[in-house]
């Protein structure tokens, strides 16, 4: 029993024992008796609220690379059926990615109706500006723009893209309009308590997608970590929880880089929480490292009309505003034909999860999902 709960006990036995005063001496005892009984059960119920409101309990959820050039095989399927975002990305995936406190995912091409392609670059993608009212459908907040696209159209479209993204009242990270801009931490409230989420791309063998300078713009990179570390850094000293975001690996290989497993310990070391992965364009697998996860590549999760398995990732933070934990856990699916599903069945689940876990560091996945350290594992 709480201290003001027995305080009120205290007083309303008080009241009983009066029971042998006069008549009116009795009433105006009682009457004062119920007043401070009242008075406390305030202060207690005051109590409560504060520590109801210093409770932590949140959901940040995570998923792949997406795609809205019109040209792009994805989005014509899109405009085939009717703009109807739930004819191309289950319903169920939709109502999880909006029930997510923070929603991210990986903006894999540029908004603008300006530029020309970059010469010399196989794949290029834009999306028209207005395309970005899909982000809402699908309760995007913040979107990554660190990667090897976004700058497909040259320094107008990069610029549009902030524009377009500033209007919709989406925010971006990994890229800015100069240097401070882009390595600069994107700072959510939830809670009582700060997150920050920090982006930067080491994705492209030859190099098109220029890193922002103090006059230009441009994303960050981290093929040299230090002006990553030096922001991750930065975040882990004004925020209770760091998201790092690294574009990094080999496109539709499981095969880790020597690269993905140095330096997404050194982001651990240098402050993040836990470490997602994107570029590859398939899932990659997991890994721990002093107790916190690495997710090296979330793979597609609407993007082109390939068969690829998919996953939504959400941490689940909960504790108060000293002291939260973490829970990560994936809703596994399928991107097929340009439709990206949820899977269903107990037996497509447990598929994912064994490939997951077969192809990962020292990570199991229980029949929910929850990712957590399997600690049999040889390093």
């Amino acid at each position: 029993m709480s201290k003001m709960k027995r305080m009120l006990a205290v007083i309303l036995s008080v009241a009983v024992l009066s029971s042998g005063c006069s008549s009116k001496q009795q009433d105006a005892k009682q009457k004062e008796t119920l007043d401070t009984a009242e008075k406390v059960e305030e202060v207690s119920n005051d109590v409560a609220e504060q520590q109801d409101s210093d409770s932590v309990d949140i959901t940040l959820s995570f998923a792949g690379d997406i795609n809205f050039d019109d040209t792009w095989v994805n989005m014509m399927h899109y405009h085939e059926n009717g703009d109807d975002i739930t004819k191309c990305i289950d319903p169920d995936y939709i109502a999880a990615m909006n029930a997510a406190d923070v929603m991210w995912i990986n903006n894999e091409f540029t908004y603008s109706t300006n530029g020309s392609p970059l010469l010399g670059k196989a794949y290029t993608f834009r999306a028209n500006p207005k395309n970005v009212s899909i982000l809402h459908e699908l309760g995007v907040d913040i979107v990554g723009l660190a990667n090897n696209h976004v700058y497909d159209y040259g320094k107008d479209a990069l610029l549009d893209t902030f524009t377009t993204l500033e209007n919709a009242n989406v925010l971006y990270v990994g890229a800015g309009r100069d240097l401070s801009e882009a390595m600069k931490p994107v700072y959510v409230e939830e809670d009582g308590i700060t997150i920050a989420y920090v982006a930067a791309s080491r994705a492209e063998k030859n190099k098109m997608t220029p890193q922002a300078t103090e006059t230009e713009p441009g994303i960050l990179r981290c093929y040299d970590t230090s002006l990553f570390i030096e922001e991750i850094k930065e975040a882990d000293a004004n925020a209770d929880i760091v998201i790092a975001l690294p574009h990094w690996g080999t496109e539709y290989s499981t095969v880790l880089e020597d690269a993905q497993t140095s330096t997404g310990k050194e982001y651990i070391d240098a402050g993040a929480d836990v470490v997602i992965g994107a570029h590859t364009h398939c899932l990659q697998g997991m890994e721990f490292y002093n107790g916190k996860p690495i997710f090296y590549s979330l793979g597609n999760y609407w993007f082109n009309e390939k068969t690829l398995d998919t996953m939504l990732l959400t941490l689940h933070v909960t504790g108060d505003s000293s002291e939260q934990t973490i829970e990560a856990s994936i809703l596994p699916g399928t991107q097929k034909g340009c439709v990206t599903t949820m899977a269903e069945t107990a037996d497509e689940k447990t598929r994912i999860f064994d490939y997951l876990e077969s192809i990962s560091v020292n990570a199991k996945i229980d029949d929910r999902g929850v990712v957590t350290e399997d600690l049999n594992m040889e390093e």
